[in-house]
């Protein structure tokens, strides 16, 4: 097993682990190259995926390697690696808290936590589309290019990296976000880091 489909594996057990992706929710995938990426399948679990039932395909979505569907949100990956060539991996997954501010329409974009404002920036919410369509591309172009995460509107997460573990990463964080902020928000005092606040972390 090359270190690709390892890193896939082991990724996909810990969104499983994290409760991040229940039943056969959401979806990983890796950039091979500049014309191949290896994505999940369909249908299946995430902590019971093999290493066998990965699957390559081009840019286009067309199979290269590998028996079975791709995952049905292909779409959404394709266009993202297509949007940002510098993105290596990408990890699809329905955290609960961050879930729920997406289905609530609520965006994750003010600056709550120094980590988050560091390793992931402002967390916005793509408008609702239908899943596996292309509806999804076009609702979350608009914010694909100057974010490193998105909310998907009554869907779930989207988050991208130049490696698979900073994507995975981006993923918990923006679920610890979620879960600060809902608890923050039911004290009634959020308080969020003021400009002043924010320059000298972007000082660092």
């Amino acid at each position: 097993m090359n270190v690709t489909r390892k890193e896939i594996l082991r990724a996909c057990r810990k969104l499983d682990a994290l409760g991040f992706v229940p039943a056969t929710d959401g979806n990983v995938s890796v950039r091979l190259d500049q014309k191949r990426i290896l994505i999940t399948p369909s249908m299946l679990r995430k902590g019971d995926i093999k290493e066998s039932q990965l699957l390559a395909t081009d840019l286009e979505g067309k199979a290269l390697a590998g028996r079975g569907k791709p995952s049905s949100e292909i779409k959404m990956h394709l266009y993202t690696y297509k949007m940002r060539p510098e993105i290596k991996a990408i990890v699809h997954a329905h955290p609960p808290f961050a879930t729920a501010f997406a289905a609530a329409g609520l965006d994750l974009t003010a600056p709550l936590l120094p980590e988050v404002v560091l390793t992931v920036g402002p967390v916005p919410l793509a408008p609702y589309a239908t899943p596996s369509t292309e509806e999804v591309p076009r609702s979350i172009a608009p914010f694909i290019k100057g974010h490193q995460a998105l909310l998907l509107a009554n869907h779930g997460v989207l988050a991208l990296g130049s490696s698979l573990e900073e994507a995975l990463q981006r993923m918990e964080r923006v679920e610890h976000l979620a879960k600060i902020s809902f608890l923050a928000r039911s004290l009634k005092r959020p308080q969020y880091l003021n400009k002043k606040q924010l320059q000298g972390l972007l000082d660092l």
